[in-house]
């Protein structure tokens, strides 16, 4: 139950960071992009759950298995402000590692890292 309510809180709180502020001004009109999340553990990392999208556009998925994933590629559009990841996995031990990415138009634009054996990788980018 401790390991459950270890890996639910972060994913509940990364909800949170998928509300959007608005503002009053409007960000000129650009391109769409192309994006894609990747999550790579160390040996013996089990991923678990997945959060990820633009702005307040959330897709979660709790079936994940293994020490990687990569998402399907989507299309952020011209008036998306950012796109964020939060990958939660379990470690075998206080060393093992967890890598999240973010890649914007085939490069990484964000990463971020967690270790121990309670996972939960962030990453952002803003356009």
């Amino acid at each position: 139950m401790k390991i459950l309510k270890k890996i639910l809180f972060p994913a509940l709180m990364v909800a949170t960071l998928f509300t959007s502020c608005s503002k009053d001004d409007d960000k000129p009109a650009g391109t769409s992009h192309k994006v894609v999340f990747k999550a790579i553990g160390s040996t013996g990392v089990e991923l678990n759950i997945a959060v990820f999208g633009y702005d307040d556009q959330a897709t979660t998925l709790s079936n994940l298995s293994g020490n990687t994933w990569t998402s399907n590629e989507i299309t952020a559009p011209a008036s998306a402000r950012n796109v964020k990841a939060v990958i939660n996995g379990l470690g075998p031990n206080a060393s093992a590692t967890l890598k999240v990415q973010v890649l914007v138009d085939g490069q990484v634009k964000a990463e971020g890292t967690s270790s121990g054996t309670v996972l939960s990788g962030l990453a952002s980018y803003n356009f």
